[in-house]
């Protein structure tokens, strides 16, 4: 699917000489039209990637297959997706390993799927927990559209985490979780119970109280390590001659990770030493100023934008689109890829 030279139903990327990006699907006989000028599929068809070619008008453009960066950031969606800068320090963070059993809660559109599937490979499995269909309709299209066909590890529930995971997940049989809801303290009871002893929770929060109170919430109930937290900045350069400097635009906040291991059963967690002038929470300090409300950590409270579900179904039915064109580009035999491979290295 990602190796040998394109084909009908895959994904190409194209760059002109301004940067400017641009993913299209290849078709037999298809043509991708722009105000400058018409560019033709077949050109590109059975030609390896990193070609140049031009359209009608003589405009160039460089054609790659996109990467999985490119295409969570291009793909149809419901929820916001996890950014890629995100999911890479959720998978490093999880310490996600080839193998590994994995449970996610809150899929969104699939983009952090993605990731924790490449990184479980073939012999590994996700299990992932979303509460609305329409989202998990657009997830299913979406992951299929980029392997080209269902994941063989992956299976999708609807329903809630911390409801349905004491009837599916047998106890201490899961190598990490990773959340990504408005409140994660509320699974903390399912988490436990699907957690092997020194297993990986790893929850994605938006804001600051979110985050505190997760962390106390881990620490109240004994069964975990000290929490660890942490956010990632992005930040490109631009690249121009002696020209070197910071961009002008970053991808700043986007949300905090925050992370714990369990522990075996009927095991205090140790107590960390802390400075005299530190001082512990209290109950008074908590209800001061977290809202205890579960009205409060609703997508209203927390301004967090909220997705019709007329918008869903219109994303679910690009992303099936999507991985329809992908099934009818995927079907390769295990000698054409070798041929492929071996076309290649004679390229090279």
């Amino acid at each position: 699917m990602r190796r040998g030279p394109l084909r009908p139903g895959q994904r190409v990327q194209l760059t002109d000489r301004r940067g400017r990006l641009s993913t299209i699907t290849l078709r037999d006989g298809g043509e991708w039209h722009t105000h400058k000028g018409v560019l033709r599929h077949d050109l590109m068809l059975g030609q390896h990637e990193g070609v140049v070619v031009a359209n009608e008008a003589g405009v160039e453009y460089q054609v790659l297959r996109p990467l999985l960066n490119d295409y969570v950031l291009s793909m149809p969606r419901g929820a916001t997706v996890v950014y890629p800068k995100d999911s890479a320090q959720i998978v490093q963070v999880a310490d996600v390993f080839p193998g590994a059993r994995v449970i996610e809660a809150g899929v969104g559109s699939g983009a952090l799927s993605l990731s924790l599937l490449r990184a479980v490979g073939d012999r590994g499995s996700l299990r992932s927990y979303e509460r609305r269909e329409d989202f998990a309709d657009i997830a299913r299209g979406n992951v299929e559209a980029f392997f080209g066909q269902p994941h063989p590890g992956w299976d999708v529930v609807v329903g809630d985490l911390q409801e349905r995971a004491p009837e599916i997940e047998e106890t201490g049989a899961t190598d990490r979780v990773v959340l990504d809801m408005l409140a994660p303290w509320e699974c903390l009871d399912a988490v436990a119970h699907a957690l092997v002893p020194g297993g990986v929770w790893v929850s994605y929060v938006a804001t600051v109280t979110q985050l505190s109170r997760l962390a106390e919430a881990i620490r109240a109930s004994g069964r975990f390590t000290e929490p660890e937290a942490h956010e990632t900045m992005l930040r490109t350069w631009h690249l121009d001659g002696l020209a070197v400097r910071p961009d002008h635009r970053m991808v700043a906040h986007t949300g905090f990770l925050l992370s714990a291991r369990r522990l075996a059963d009927d095991q205090t967690p140790l107590q960390l030493r802390r400075r005299e002038k530190q001082s512990d929470v209290t109950e008074e300090d908590m209800a001061a100023w977290l809202p205890r409300d579960e009205d409060a950590w609703s997508e209203e409270a927390l301004k967090t934008r909220g997705v019709t579900g007329r918008k869903a179904r219109k994303a679910a039915a690009h992303a099936h689109r999507m991985a329809e064109d992908a099934r009818a580009a995927a079907p390769v035999t295990g000698a054409q890829d070798q041929a492929d491979e071996e076309e290649g290295s004679d390229d090279r």
